[in-house]
């Protein structure tokens, strides 16, 4: 049975594509053959095949693993680091605390 796969969005579609091209482009440049990245991932060369072509379907970790073979991996902590949209949220939500009154006798 075929694994279901929820429909990605084609800005997103395109982002995974670039993903996977590059990918693609720093094996080549590191010289690393498919069947050896694929031993060295653990995974097929089908599953390496769909990350380079930015396959969504293709497991988180199984691209973190690619990025860890290719020395990239410390790229993933670049992602979503700087939140400026979700900073400006939390500002706005922030609230400023006040004590009570004491009751005047």
């Amino acid at each position: 049975m075929a694994k279901h796969v929820a429909p990605v969005y084609p800005s997103t579609m395109r982002l995974l594509i670039s993903l996977g091209e590059r990918i693609y482009q720093a094996r080549l440049r590191r010289r690393i053959p498919l069947v050896e990245f694929s031993q060295r991932i653990g995974v097929s060369r089908e599953t390496v095949y769909r990350i380079e072509q930015g396959d969504p379907s293709v497991s988180m970790g199984t691209v973190a693993r690619a990025l860890a073979v290719l020395g990239l991996d410390l790229d993933l902590n670049l992602v979503a680091q700087e939140d400026p949209v979700g900073r400006k949220l939390q500002d706005g939500a922030a609230t400023i605390r006040r004590r009570p009154k004491e009751p005047q006798l």
